[in-house]
């Protein structure tokens, strides 16, 4: 016991009288350690999606892989609503299923409307396969029923007691009553669900005008959820899928001459609920997902940081070696053995280290919450229990301690007694201690380097996403939503008439394609003079659109209102013989110039006056002549990291989901006047409305996150750089006070000097970019792969970071350098 008290007072002793050494060392670990907790947080609350959710072992979501045969694929959380009938027929190991389909149906109270979010409708009682928790009421037991999150409980009628209480919705133009059955919690933010209410409807009735849905394939439209027998291997399940799809797949004529079966170019799993958030299948989501290259990504990171504070502890305690050299021959002549003095040393680097996860877990207390907020996340910082970070916190403490003490203690009880007392070391450089310094240096800065490198190329690449021409004129848009709801379809040429005559309003149009949006309508197109299948996007516009969304013409010429043939509108719900009598007669498209290369054409103009085919309808009503009027520019709707889409324009007067709207003047007033217009024309449809460099916002939000992350993180090894740099710099301009000073008696200027001190830094700064560059480069270059549109990889990020680096590197040790070298020599020498 009377050792380890020893110990300790000399490890606070040796702590109290170098105070920049220790500074610096608890400092840089303290900022290393709070940076890895708040990771694991992260981390932690990444992987513990749905874990909340009553037997989630066996709660499955049933996903789509897609795969066309120009080799395009999208992995899918999203599945048709047959195979969740087909799936419960042929698997006896599936005990129940349920399909919900998103719907955002207007909500009427007191005969005023408003908007809904994150409803859902389902075919069954969903809460008996995915057990949301009940609070209070029973879960889906009939159709017409539903049950609401409490949080949605409150809004819709200021009360969480409102079991039995009946609700109107608007759907499909339609009034509607439900019955509250139940009242459920709110999902956490922990879940890929987004869910407020759900509706259960009689599918069959629901989709009496669109039959087709229920037994459609190729219709992605909503999630099949599906609840497992206790003990069955999903995996097994998985495997018997190619099977099943061979059994229930039918064989469809899409007028090519030979026979199409959807199974041919889809496939499908089962995957648990809690292994969705970070899966493969990230399209079709309810909610934003992640991957586990991200998550990877995080965990190198922190562990670079601490990995920084460690070198730095090492670093400066090999420095101050030759300090301390007496004390360990002292002791050794007493009687100490090595492994005594290393037990000593590692306990000393335990302490500095414990000391260091006091300050780190105060950050943490301060830095969690606005952290949580930046990532969206509920973060929860917790000591005990099944989460708690006490046991974490202390085996980091243990590990830090011994890996940034190990070396040092090894390297100080090394020592040989006589050599040591007798030349007095404890006033010299210790042999070989100054490569491994300068090595480590070099590594701290290799990380920093590639950090910043890594913030400078995805913040340029953030910037380029947001300035890239898309094709069309993206600026003073004002994109209105809503317009595909039944009661508005019948009114949509008024509402666009009304529209225009709205001050600063220059241009209206309607698409079921605009700025950001995530629907996809795809369709086999046969080209001229052969029977392939090309898969291209069809989107139903109106004459206005060009105008209004700024599109270029390339060739031919756009929709015109007085040629019959432009027109293929049809009556909602459309009639089969009026689809029958278009498709004898054919319509004209107008199409993108990637539309008409990926059908084959040499040019624009090649594409202009050519018929291609397809079987536009419902099946039964023939192929379709396609008669190309017209090519316009490719214009990128969505995200920089989605391939721009092959698109075919469609003229229809009735039943866009959107519309676009351009305008001169300031917008908020310009919007307020344009929902003052809308509320005369409807109050049961909400105005639903965004500017597009809002849309734009949002889009990129998640890439804005990342470039800050990355900046935050570089930030951290940049501190911890300098602070390990600082102290090295400080305890070389001492160690060299007397050389410097025969340095100036012999005629060296305070230049020389400043110079020779700052080189001696600068070179490692310089050696870490050669290790820095390639790492980076490949990082980076694997990253930008991503995007469909990128920045060009050249030396811009590579050089800022290095001049970077270096300006930092210099700044740090420049205020030693100056400092010693100005000093009078006499000071130095006065004893020599």
């Amino acid at each position: 016991m009377t050792m380890w008290r020893n110990y300790w007072t000399v490890a606070i002793r040796a702590l109290a009288k170098s105070k920049t050494y220790s500074v610096i060392n608890i400092a840089g670990l303290a900022i290393g350690m709070a940076a890895c907790i708040l990771i694991l947080l992260y981390l932690r609350y990444e992987r513990s999606y749905e874990n909340w959710l009553p037997d989630v072992a066996n709660t499955y979501q049933f996903q789509t892989h897609f795969k066309s045969d120009e080799g395009e694929e999208f992995d899918m959380q999203m599945a048709s609503y047959t195979t969740k009938e087909r799936i419960e027929k042929d698997f006896p190991q599936v005990e129940n299923a349920a399909y919900i389909l998103g719907t955002e149906p207007v909500f009427l109270k007191d005969g005023q409307a408003s908007a809904t979010e994150d409803w859902k409708y389902a075919d069954e009682d969903f809460l008996k396969v995915v057990n949301l928790p009940l609070v209070a009421g029973t879960t889906l037991t009939a159709p017409q029923t539903a049950v609401l999150t409490r949080t949605e409980a409150m809004r819709r009628f200021g009360t969480e007691d409102v079991v039995g209480r009946t609700f109107t919705i608007i759907s499909v133009g339609k009034k509607v009553d439900f019955k509250v059955s139940g009242i459920i919690e709110d999902l956490p933010k922990n879940s890929h669900m987004r869910i407020n209410a759900i509706l259960r409807r009689d599918f069959p009735t629901f989709f009496a005008d669109n039959p087709q849905f229920l037994t459609c394939w190729g219709c992605q439209s909503g999630w099949v959820y599906a609840k497992l027998k206790p003990g069955t291997d999903a995996e097994q399940l998985n495997a018997q899928l190619p099977a099943w799809e061979k059994r229930n797949i039918p064989d469809e004529d899409i007028g090519t001459g030979k026979p199409y079966n959807p199974g041919d170019d889809q496939d499908w799993r089962f995957t648990n609920v809690s292994d969705v958030h970070l899966g493969a299948a990230q399209d079709g989501e309810m909610a934003p997902g992640n991957d586990r290259r991200t998550i990877t990504t995080f965990t190198i990171i922190a562990i670079l940081i601490l990995g920084m504070a460690v070198v730095n502890f090492t670093n400066l305690a090999t420095a101050r070696a030759s300090q301390r050299a007496r004390e360990v021959a002292l002791r050794k002549v007493l009687g100490a053995n090595r492994r005594q003095l290393i037990v000593q040393f590692v306990s000393e680097s335990v302490l500095i280290a414990a000391a260091s996860m006091l300050i780190a877990l105060a950050l943490v207390e301060l830095l969690v919450r606005p952290f949580a907020a930046f990532l969206d996340a509920d973060l929860q910082l917790s000591y005990l229990g099944s989460n708690g970070i006490l046991l974490p916190a202390i085996g980091l403490t243990l590990l830090v301690g011994v890996l940034s003490g190990l070396y040092p203690a090894f390297f100080l009880s090394r020592f040989q007694p006589a050599q040591v007392l007798k030349a007095n070391r404890s006033a010299a450089e210790t042999p070989g201690s100054g490569r491994l310094r300068t090595a480590l240096v070099v590594l701290q800065f290799a990380v920093s380097i590639g950090l910043i490198i890594c913030t400078a190329v995805v913040y340029g690449q953030t910037v380029y996403a947001r300035s890239v021409d898309p094709g069309y004129n993206r600026d003073n848009i004002l994109q209105v939503d809503e317009m595909a709801r039944a009661q508005l379809i019948p009114m949509g040429e008024t509402i666009v008439e009304r529209m225009k005559r709205v001050p600063g309003v220059k241009a209206v149009g309607r698409t079921d394609i605009g700025v950001a949006t995530d629907n996809n309508n795809n369709t086999f197109i046969i080209p001229p003079g052969t029977n392939n299948n090309v898969s291209i996007g069809q989107y139903n516009v109106d004459e206005g659109f060009f105008d209004a969304m700024g599109l270029r013409l390339k060739a031919g010429r756009w929709f015109d209102p007085n040629r019959p043939m432009d027109d293929m509108t049809l009556t909602f719900p459309p009639k089969i013989e009026e689809e029958k009598a278009l498709a004898a007669r054919g319509i004209n498209v107008v199409m993108n110039e990637f539309a008409v290369k990926k059908l084959g054409f040499k040019s624009p103009q090649d594409a202009v006056g050519k018929t291609v085919r397809s079987e536009l309808f419902q099946e039964g009503t023939g192929m379709v002549n396609i008669n190309i009027i017209g090519v316009v520019a490719d214009s990128r709707f969505r995200s920089v990291r989605t391939p721009i889409d092959p698109i075919m324009f469609r003229n229809a007067n009735l039943g866009q989901s959107h519309m676009i709207i351009r305008y001169d003047g300031e917008p908020a007033q310009v919007r307020a006047a344009v929902e003052a217009e809308w509320k005369k024309i409807t109050n049961e449809v909400p105005f639903n409305a965004d500017f597009s460099e809002d849309v734009m916002a949002e889009l990129y939000e998640a890439e804005d996150a990342r470039a800050q992350i990355f900046a935050g993180f570089s930030l951290l090894a940049v501190i911890i750089g300098c602070l390990g740099l600082f102290g090295l710099a400080a305890f070389t301009a001492e160690r060299r006070t007397k050389e410097i000073g025969i340095r100036k008696v012999l005629g060296a200027r305070t230049r020389d000097i400043v110079q020779l001190l700052v080189w001696q830094f600068s070179r490692p700064v310089i050696v870490a970019n050669l290790i820095a560059w390639p790492v980076a480069w490949w990082m980076m270059r694997d990253w930008l792969n991503g995007f469909d549109q990128r920045i060009t990889l050249g030396p811009g990020p590579f050089l800022i970071a290095a001049l970077v680096a270096l300006a930092i590197a210099v700044g740090t040790v420049m205020g030693h350098a100056i400092r010693v070298a100005r000093a009078n020599p006499i000071h130095a020498l006065r004893y020599e």
